[in-house]
């Protein structure tokens, strides 16, 4: 990506969605690669789905997400939760009712929800060939789980999910898992399970390198920040901005997306000032588009893990084995010097599997 902006001013609803496709289309002569055709596939993808949403609100908003959404899922959090990360089933190679049933199926392949934008974790790399399969850390995860239930790594349906979709899409079975930079927290495991950790993270801010903004702190004072709905980022500024933190007490955060890859556009067309979501993923966004860089250092600690139904918990607990398999054989580590090093490095705390406590 070039250091010029797709895009100036904000716009609100269905004209936002129009003017910044067309903004984006006629600003991608200077870009290339997996930056130019992540961007378009995020407005895309956001232009379909909201389509029906696009009610203007007059402050940016779409109305679908916001502070009453994450208010509601923290309301709902379990009052005696703690180290939600902790709360996964025992390690078990036993075939459960839940992989049963997935085993007989006719199509006997594993569905799994993932991401297709996420630079190095699930995406489509348009300079790979003809077919553009889906790759990255979280790919290479799916391909290891589908070849210890089903013998075959290719055995998997990939289905493209936004962040806002992850527990829907669990919740009313379209999927058997989701992998997809999802963070374990005690609010979601009132909705669905999760296995042990796969990775470790924290929220991070993501802002123009010419920015005066420095990191989560009051340099964000009367910033406009986006975050994807339903995502912990936005749980984390709903939370610090009722309780009127410093960072974001002035801020502007009214400003939410079904999926987190589209606040680097919204960024780009200079509609928001800088972006909170998982510092690994920001890493990544720093690679694709060089105007941007993480700003300050995570100021959470979360970590990701698979979901799956609610009381899935053979499943979970295979998973569980797999993930175990997949520190010990160096598959993971493996999968992270590959993706993940260039953009986070090999000193990282993120640069090794987290060590897995189970409930």
């Amino acid at each position: 990506m070039n250091a010029q902006r797709l895009a100036g001013g904000p716009r609100t609803g269905l004209q936002a969605l129009r003017a910044g496709l067309r903004a984006l289309r006629a600003g991608l002569r200077g870009w290339g690669g997996v930056g130019a055709m992540a961007a378009v596939c995020a407005l895309a993808v956001a232009f379909a789905l909201l389509l029906p949403l696009t009610q203007s609100h007059g402050d940016g908003s779409t109305g679908t997400g916001g502070q009453g959404v994450a208010e509601g899922i923290q309301a709902r959090a379990a009052a005696d939760c703690v180290n939600p990360q902790e709360q996964s089933p025992a390690p078990s190679s036993l075939d459960g009712t839940t992989i049963e049933k997935i085993k007989a199926r006719k199509d006997r392949r594993l569905i799994v929800g993932v991401d297709q934008n996420s630079y190095r974790w699930g995406y489509r790399d348009p300079n790979g060939g003809k077919e553009a399969e889906l790759e990255g850390f979280d790919i290479d995860l799916v391909h290891r789980i589908a070849k210890d239930i089903l013998g075959d790594e290719n055995a998997v349906q990939f289905k493209a999910i936004p962040t806002n979709q992850r527990i829907p899409a669990i919740k009313d079975g379209r999927v058997d898992m989701i992998v997809r930079t999802m963070t374990i927290t005690c609010s979601r495991l009132d909705d669905v399970s999760f296995s042990a950790p796969y990775f470790l993270t924290g929220q991070q801010v993501l802002a123009p390198k010419s920015s005066t903004i420095k990191g989560y702190d009051k340099t964000l004072a009367g910033k406009r920040i986006c975050s994807a709905e339903g995502s912990t980022a936005l749980e984390k500024l709903t939370a610090d901005k009722a309780a009127k933190k410093a960072a974001v007490a002035t801020a502007d955060i009214r400003t939410t997306v079904p999926s987190q890859l589209d606040c680097l556009v919204r960024l780009q067309l200079g509609q928001v000032d800088a972006v909170v979501t998982d510092g690994a993923l920001a890493a990544s966004q720093a690679a694709q588009d060089p105007t941007v860089e993480l700003k300050g250092d995570t100021f959470t600690t979360d970590y990701y893990g698979v979901a799956v139904k609610k009381g899935a918990n053979d499943l979970a607990a295979r998973v569980n084995r797999i993930l175990e398999q997949y520190r010990q054989d160096g598959g993971w580590q493996a999968s992270y010097d590959k993706w993940l090093s260039p953009t986070l490095g090999s000193d990282s705390e993120s640069a090794k599997a987290p060590v897995p406590r189970y409930k």
